[in-house]
């Protein structure tokens, strides 16, 4: 059962569900969830192991941060046909054990030109969101950091589930050396 913006609201104040939403998620969701801003934008760079047992990721550059200027200044990212970054949400969430959530692009997203690659958020984890974002289209997109990128629905594990106890908990975006796999 997906969850609604009522029960999310319920759950953002008690539970913390989800910390940092703007103020038009906090007071006037759409849909069954909440959209989520672009935080910060990374470079990738280098190369990677993905191994059975042990795995590295690929060293990442800071390309763009999120800020709030008081002068009404906006962060921007030019993102150019074929470029591939790494980008997190502004927005934490915190899942318990008796949910999941699912993320999907927004369509002015890819209506730009732009992929958003996603996955599922697991029971237990706790941290900001990464994302695989593309230029797949014709154009060169220029995206303002904090802009609304993805819209995250939660949905309820009904038989028991397992907590997340991987290490990607936490928000980071990539690992400084091989690791060994939990």
């Amino acid at each position: 059962m997906i969850l609604g913006p009522k029960k999310l609201l319920q759950l953002v104040k008690t539970k913390k569900l989800v910390e940092g939403l703007s103020e038009r998620e906090l007071t006037n969701p759409e849909g069954a969830g909440f959209d989520l801003r672009l935080g910060e934008v990374y470079r990738i760079k280098g190369k990677a192991f993905l191994g059975v047992t042990e795995r590295h990721t690929a060293e990442i550059e800071l390309v763009a941060v999120y800020k709030i200027y008081k002068t009404n200044k906006t962060n921007k990212i030019t993102i150019r046909p074929g470029d591939f970054f790494l980008v997190k949400t502004v927005e934490t969430v915190n899942l318990p054990q008796n949910l999941t959530a699912s993320i999907t692009p927004r369509s002015t997203t890819y209506r730009s030109g732009l992929f958003i690659r996603t996955g599922n958020v697991p029971p237990g984890y706790c941290g900001e969101l990464t994302f695989g974002l593309s230029n797949e289209g014709p154009a060169t997109v220029v995206i303002e950091l904090g802009a609304r990128i993805v819209h995250i629905q939660f949905h309820e594990v009904k038989g028991g589930g397992s907590m997340y106890r991987g290490q990607w908990q936490g928000g980071r975006v990539t690992a400084k050396r091989k690791e060994k796999q939990i």
